[in-house]
């Protein structure tokens, strides 16, 4: 028998979750529930589930603080939220923050289901997809290497390739300097900050290669990789 996917879904209304969770698992999957933000963490933590569902307002901590916390955490895992908001700022907030999906309160659980399983298939295929490609490099992000057409492989430190790996999954938009200072060094204080500027630069002269490529500081926001 196939091994059940574990879903996350943080709900602070018990018969909203309780429909959702039964329905969930009806299709298969492990649903873990929880009703409100902080125990969600703490179930997030102890359990990795491979999917969540976060409902936006909830007490203790909201879903898209949640987000924020668990985004420091782990970059792919894919969160969809819930909501009975129809801003549109605040699905652009959304979808800022890390989240894939965006499902507005009421929704129908055929659509909730499907957007799981795309999600779901989505992160498998790029799962199965090692290398990364900006503009004449290859990018091995498992292997650290980094490779200019028939150049000579480039062999990477740790944190220059997960540097590289936050950079190119943000291109063309700013990679925020506080969140990635907390998840690669710590914490976001002067001297990590300034041992960033370090890394940042030596990226930039193994990219030069490709003048298309440029990583930009962003003054007070952050990097800009553009390509």
């Amino acid at each position: 028998m196939d091994k059940k996917t574990t879903i996350l879904l943080a709900e602070d209304e018990p018969a909203l979750g309780q429909i959702i969770k039964e329905s969930l698992e009806t299709r298969n999957f492990n649903v873990l529930l929880c009703e409100n933000g902080e125990k969600a963490f703490e179930v997030y933590k102890s359990d990795q589930p491979k999917l969540l569902v976060l409902d936006v307002m909830m007490p203790k901590k909201d879903g898209f603080t949640l987000a924020k916390e668990i985004r420091l955490e782990d970059d792919a895992i894919p969160i969809i939220f819930l909501t009975a908001k129809s801003q549109t700022q605040d699905v652009v907030e959304g979808f800022h923050i890390g989240g894939n999906d965006y499902l507005k309160k009421p929704f129908s659980m055929e659509e909730l289901i499907v957007r799981i399983n795309n999600l779901l298939n989505r992160t498998l295929v790029q799962k199965a997809s090692e290398l990364l490609q900006i503009g004449g490099y290859t990018f091995d992000f498992p292997k650290q290497t980094l490779q200019f057409k028939t150049e000579p492989v480039v062999q990477l430190t740790h944190r220059e390739a997960h540097l590289l790996f936050h950079l190119i999954k943000s291109k063309n938009e700013v990679l925020e300097r506080s969140l990635i200072l907390k998840k690669l060094w710590g914490s976001d204080d002067f001297f990590n900050a300034r041992s960033m500027d370090v890394f940042i630069t030596k990226l930039r002269k193994k990219l030069s290669l490709d003048p298309s490529i440029q990583i930009l500081n962003v003054r007070g926001f952050g990097y800009k990789l553009i390509c």
